[in-house]
């Protein structure tokens, strides 16, 4: 019987288990952007523990897509070396390592970015009186989606198992995808699927980028938690459409309403449940599993091929290797 600890692969990358630390912003980068000794120390110990998958933080393709002060960089070929230091720590303590690519739209601070931008001229939806943004011309929407595809190649360059594409939370691709950030009128707005183009596009492109056998993720924000927002029906519909283009494992998780709820453990089972309906590659539930018992009935169930555990591990970096012991 398949549970929490049954390895898995996925393509090129073997997980010894089905444990997952998803990326979760620690601004333990510099300023800079570039890795710390820190930040390799930080993730070291959870491979350490045993976590099957560990995926770094959102890190920004581009200046203008930084979210935090301390957010980690892949928007220049410069922070490759330090990448491939944490890539090698990861690895030599027996874990598979990969890293979310990301780009904050709407979402990003004046203070850190200037005016932000966004598909629409509206502001973050999530901001009161928040700036608004400057819509994206297509040309540089075209630009963005190449920014997307080398910031892929440079974790693959610096050693990586895989990479994440963010697509949730509120950011640049979930205000692409949701009709309450996106209202264009050209091949990017309207409809569902117009919708989608860009997300649809980066897929494309980042599988070129990094070739045919390299792992590519993607953390959808399958629902917006929002009325008038993006909703699981519509996700259903689109996520075969991303598989095609190139998606291997699907990573659930909520769209511009964020991704706390105050429900009971694994509040986002519904949303992995319903996607594996429609798709046939993995799928990630995360969403407040504190328990492993709550996280090994989710595998045995078959409501998720593997489980991502967060506030949890960041309490208690022990938390895989309990969950090991406890199971074995």
């Amino acid at each position: 019987m398949t549970n929490l600890l049954t390895p898995i692969a996925i393509k090129g990358m073997y997980l010894r288990n089905r444990i997952v630390l998803p990326p979760m912003a620690t601004e333990k980068a510099t300023s800079e952007g570039m890795v710390t000794d820190e930040l390799i120390a930080h993730y070291v110990r959870y491979a350490k523990a045993g976590v099957g998958l560990i995926i770094s933080e959102h890190s920004y393709i581009s200046p203008e897509g930084k979210n935090s002060p301390h957010q980690l960089s892949l928007a220049d070929d410069g922070v490759i070396e330090g990448l491939s230091r944490l890539a090698k720590a990861i690895h030599q303590a027996d874990g598979a390592a990969g890293i979310q690519i990301n780009h904050c739209g709407m979402a990003g601070k004046p203070a850190i970015i200037g005016q932000p931008v966004g598909p629409s001229p509206i502001s973050d939806p999530r901001r009161a009186g928040g700036e608004t943004a400057r819509e994206l011309s297509r040309e540089e929407i075209k630009r963005l989606v190449k920014a997307f595809a080398r910031a892929a190649l440079r974790v693959k360059e610096a050693g990586f198992n895989m990479v994440e594409i963010h697509s949730a939370h509120g950011y640049l691709i979930n205000q692409f995808n949701s009709p309450l950030t996106n209202q264009r009128t050209d091949e990017y707005g309207g409809s569902l699927e117009k919708r989608f183009t860009f997300a649809r596009e980066v897929v494309q492109a980042v599988r070129t980028a990094v070739g045919a056998e390299f792992p590519i993720l993607l953390r959808l924000g399958a629902d917006d938690l929002i009325d008038g927002g993006l909703a699981l029906e519509d996700s259903k519909l689109m996520i075969p459409d991303l598989v095609e283009a190139g998606v291997d494992v699907v990573d659930l998780s909520g769209g511009l309403g964020g991704y706390r709820s105050d429900g009971p453990q694994g509040y986002f089972t519904y949303l992995s449940e319903g996607i594996k309906q429609v798709i046939d590659v993995p799928v990630i539930n995360t969403g407040g599993v504190l328990d492993t018992e709550v996280a090994n009935q989710i595998i045995v169930e078959n409501k998720a091929d593997l489980v991502g555990v967060g506030r949890a591990m960041l309490k208690d970096y022990s938390w895989a290797e309990k969950a090991i012991r406890k199971l074995s």
